[in-house]
């Protein structure tokens, strides 16, 4: 793998852990969100991840310096879906979403599990950063050699 190659493969794992902080983000603005345009109340969104397929020309020069073929080519959100875990019924009378026993159909984010999801987005979102400029420093010590 060449150098090139580490840094896109940081910088997929970059986009793909900010599309994810962005739903951790949604959620939580809308933890009490309970009419939604579909109707009902907010469902939970969750990241899907994937290792990115690499290109043809990868494959082949991957062939051509007898690397293993295991080695992917990053990381990217491949689809975002609906939390489907039961929402929560809130006794809340006096609420326009109430209904007739008084209870409300609250989303299924939950707080405490939402702010542990970002801390260990953020982290990965470090690792990340703190991957791509070791290997641009690399880049540079490689250049300045005499």
């Amino acid at each position: 793998m060449g150098l090139n190659q580490a840094m896109e493969i940081s910088v997929s794992g970059i986009e793909a852990q900010r599309r994810t902080m962005e739903l951790i983000s949604s959620n939580l603005a809308n933890i009490n969100t309970t009419r939604t345009l579909y109707g009902g109340p907010y469902r939970r969104k969750i990241s899907v991840l994937a290792e990115t397929p690499i290109s043809f020309s990868q494959a082949l020069t991957r062939a051509e310096s007898k690397l293993d073929g295991k080695m992917g080519g990053g990381v990217e959100v491949v689809d975002v879906v609906d939390d489907r875990t039961a929402f929560q019924k809130v006794y809340k009378p006096g609420h326009p979403d109430a209904d007739p026993q008084g209870f409300v159909s609250m989303p299924n984010v939950n707080l405490s599990d939402e702010m542990v999801d970002m801390i260990y987005v953020s982290k990965l979102y470090e690792a990340n950063i703190t991957a791509f400029n070791a290997t641009k420093k690399m880049m540079q010590d490689t250049l300045t050699l005499q």
